[in-house]
């Protein structure tokens, strides 16, 4: 484990809201074949790059107000109401912050991931993350051989909703690393990690940029544990399948969550359900995306690589208890069905109107399914 230093590079605490330029000491290159991002610095102290903080290159989770991260959602300033969030849907504002940026972007690529969009979800994906899954991961972790802790690599982190629910589940110290390609999310998931593990184990944590469609073996060196969030159904067949290589390559799980199942169900039901899910998913299967292919896809790659899979349910459960994600998501849903198929639209506008009446009577309740994986991949070195 790397002790924790207290000072980031400049020598002081990192301010709590970094302007748009700041990269706080954040490099672009710890993954390989990646291209720095430009404006942003090399490589901090010690020649190590893609981190921020002291020599250690360890950033040191202290109690921070961060903007936008707590009990109430802060929509960004300018936003239009009744407009979709990047991320809930296919339409961006311009100067929008990307954050999971999986290939070489054009200029015009809209961004995948808004932080308010992120923040919106997060207790909805805390609520439906498989816990039955968290007591195999955590046997695979306490038999590591000589291991006085953890190493977790979590991919397109965003804010860091994955570190906060996962950390205070597991036991023992935790060195988590967040990747992403966005140097202000990378900043905000950093600040507001936990401290502390289930039984008071020290966590820290770094943060590196790159590409996460790109893992070799090398990049997860040392690793326990890999994680993802909303990840799988964002690759093609042949990333998922460089991505289950890395992982037995390295010989170390990876726990891959809310990657969505293709099936929709709200309540009460409307003879245009149908083919808005199947207009969605044709969607989401754009550009050899896999969509909601991508979960059998990484079973079948896993496993392919010896890894032993498990999968477990993990719906979203939207309605008036949570009104402001279940219109985001409603709006994306169904602009990204029009999207893909523009012929609906006169329908859908109709279909959108009179859904979002019923969500504000209370009367509308939407199950999205998700599916949640373990692979347990075989030790490097053959222990068990």
């Amino acid at each position: 484990m790397t002790n924790p230093a207290t000072t980031t590079q400049q020598g002081g605490a990192i301010p709590a809201q970094p302007g748009p330029r700041e990269a706080t000491g954040v490099t672009d290159c710890a993954m390989p074949g990646t291209k720095p991002a430009a404006g942003v610095h090399g490589v901090v102290s010690g020649g190590q790059p893609g981190r921020i903080g002291g020599e250690s290159g360890v950033l040191p989770v202290e109690n921070a107000a961060i903007p936008g991260l707590g009990s109430s959602v802060a929509f960004g300033p300018g936003h239009v109401p009744g407009a979709v969030i990047p991320g809930a849907g296919p339409s961006g504002k311009p100067g929008s912050r990307p954050t999971v940026k999986l290939r070489e972007a054009g200029p015009d690529d809209p961004p995948r991931y808004a932080p308010e969009w992120l923040e919106l979800r997060e207790p909805a994906d805390a609520s439906a993350r498989a816990h039955d899954l968290l007591d195999p991961l955590r046997i695979r972790l306490a038999n590591l051989p000589g291991k006085s802790g953890v190493v977790i690599h979590d991919l397109g982190c965003g804010t860091g909703s994955m570190g906060r629910w996962l950390a205070p589940r597991l036991d023992g110290a935790q060195h988590w690393i967040l990747h992403d390609r966005d140097p202000y999310l990378l900043h905000f998931a950093a600040v507001s990690s936990p401290r502390s593990a289930a039984d008071g184990s020290r966590v820290s944590v770094e943060t590196r940029r790159g590409d996460v469609a790109r893992l070799t073996p090398d990049a997860l060196q040392g690793a326990s544990l890999v994680t993802a969030s909303a990840l799988l159904d964002v690759l093609t067949r042949e990333e998922i399948d460089t991505f289950a290589a890395a992982c037995a390559g390295a010989g170390c799980p990876a726990l891959l969550t809310l990657s969505v199942a293709g099936r929709v169900e709200l309540t009460p039901s409307h003879p245009l359900d149908a083919e808005l899910v199947q207009a969605f998913n044709d969607h989401q299967r754009r550009d050899g995306l896999l969509g909601p292919d991508a979960v059998t896809a990484a079973a079948e790659a896993f496993s392919e690589h010896g890894a032993t899979v498990r999968l477990h349910p993990s719906p979203w459960r939207l309605g008036p208890e949570r009104a402001a994600l279940t219109e985001q998501w409603l709006r994306g849903w169904v602009g990204a069905a029009v999207e893909e198929r523009p012929e609906l639209r006169a329908e859908a506008d109709v279909y959108l109107t009179n859904r979002l009446a019923a969500l504000a009577a209370g009367e509308l309740r939407v199950t999205v399914h998700h599916v949640d994986l373990l692979a347990l991949s075989r030790p490097a070195g053959g222990a068990s």
